[in-house]
């Protein structure tokens, strides 16, 4: 198997997180080194995963680290307006910041939204560059678990991955978000975007056809308590799965093997 990178996203709320997970573990399972990155400023990836809260907050993310990007990028942090590198050098930084569990590496990337929609400044330079470098192994495998909304694909911090999962809910604005998501990454170049319908409940008149083909659905995964009380006991959510969860997800992940044609199992 080729390196890959699996990006989610979607409006906040709708299980972007809890998918990424689910993810990260099932091709940690089937054998590939597994970098698990939160790319969103709410970071809540680690406790998803099942990382202990202190060693999270004892974690230094690479966008808090002020000392990091000047001496990666020239320039100083949150200063818009000043000359800093476009590509600074990242290689050497991802072992320095990770935190493991069962074999899944933890990334956190921290806040760089500073400045808006589009800003350009040292930290978002550096993150982007970050996500382009990630992973150059073969059986290397990239979760990236996007913050909420569109402002990632904004500054194109996602042009470097195989495959973009949007998490949709029933409701008209994660419809539409993950619409404007859609259409986003198009613009910037990532042709392969699916769809996972999360916390989903059969409803007569459903227009959910109407907005993505069914092609383009990889699979739905059932409104279910168990993500609240995983949440709630700061425990892993895969850990708490029942074998007939395991199994709808074992099978989006294979549906999106077959689509992006990558040999993952």
């Amino acid at each position: 198997m080729k390196q890959l990178k699996i990006a989610f996203s979607g409006k906040g709320g709708v299980g972007k997180t809890t998918m990424s997970a689910i993810f990260a573990n099932l091709l940690q399972e089937k054998g590939h080194r597994v970098l698990a990155v939160d790319a969103d400023p709410d970071a809540n990836l680690g406790m998803a995963l099942g990382f202990d809260p202190t060693e999270l907050s004892r974690t230094k993310t690479i966008a808090d680290d002020r000392e990091l990007i000047k001496k990666k990028t020239g320039a100083e942090p949150g200063v818009q307006g000043s000359w800093f590198a476009l590509n600074p050098k990242v290689d050497d930084i991802p072992e320095q910041y990770t935190i493991t569990r069962n074999n899944i590496h933890l990334l956190q990337m921290g806040n760089a939204n500073k400045g808006g929609s589009g800003c350009a400044c040292p930290e978002s330079s550096l993150l982007k560059t970050l996500l382009n470098h990630l992973v150059t192994e073969d059986e290397d495998a990239l979760v990236i678990d996007f913050e909420a909304g569109l402002e990632h694909l904004g500054r194109s911090t996602a042009q470097s991955v195989d495959a973009l999962v949007i998490v949709v809910e029933p409701g008209k604005r994660s419809i539409e978000t993950a619409n404007a998501v859609k259409q986003l990454a198009l613009d910037i170049g990532i042709n392969d975007c699916f769809v996972i319908k999360n916390k989903w409940i059969e409803t007569n008149g459903s227009t959910f056809t109407d907005n993505f083909p069914e092609e383009d659905v990889i699979g739905t995964i059932p409104y279910h308590p168990v993500f609240i009380e995983a949440d709630e006991a700061h425990a892993s959510i895969y850990e708490q799965l029942d074998d007939d969860l395991k199994q709808t997800c074992e099978s989006m992940l294979s549906s999106l093997s077959s689509k992006i044609n990558r040999q993952l199992i």
